[in-house]
């Protein structure tokens, strides 16, 4: 069952927020081991009556960590089929890469770097 804009909007706002509190909170996150349907309510994730709750906190192979159209598909087919699998992972993934020379003379000349504008100040007039 796809979820339409509004709903799947809706479900990544809360899933979003799920994940802030898991990794800032850890009461929160000890709630969300202990009797997740309650914590994720917390969140605005409501799991149906009846359906069965699994948090994963280790990202299976296969499933690219921080995904969020694999969140949606799993939380789509929980729709379908009554179990709900959340990826929660214990700490958030940062992307480390580092900028290449060009990227960082791009950057220091106030270009468009990979979609985003960089100039010498955060300004209003360059965001």
């Amino acid at each position: 069952m796809a979820l339409a804009q509004q709903e799947r909007a809706e479900f990544i706002n809360s899933y979003t927020r799920t994940l802030i509190n898991a990794w800032s909170d850890e009461s929160y996150s000890a709630r969300l081991s202990a009797n997740p349907r309650e914590a994720l309510a917390e969140s605005g994730l409501t799991i149906p009556t009846g359906s069965e709750v699994v948090v994963v906190r280790h990202i299976p192979d296969g499933h690219e960590e921080g995904n969020m159209d694999v969140q949606v598909a799993l939380w789509e087919k929980g729709l379908e089929s009554g179990v709900f699998e959340l990826h929660i992972p214990e700490t958030p993934v940062v992307d480390a890469t580092e900028l290449s020379e060009g990227d960082l003379a791009a950057v220091t000349a106030g270009v468009q770097v990979e979609s985003c504008y960089y100039c010498c100040c955060p300004c209003c007039c360059c965001t």
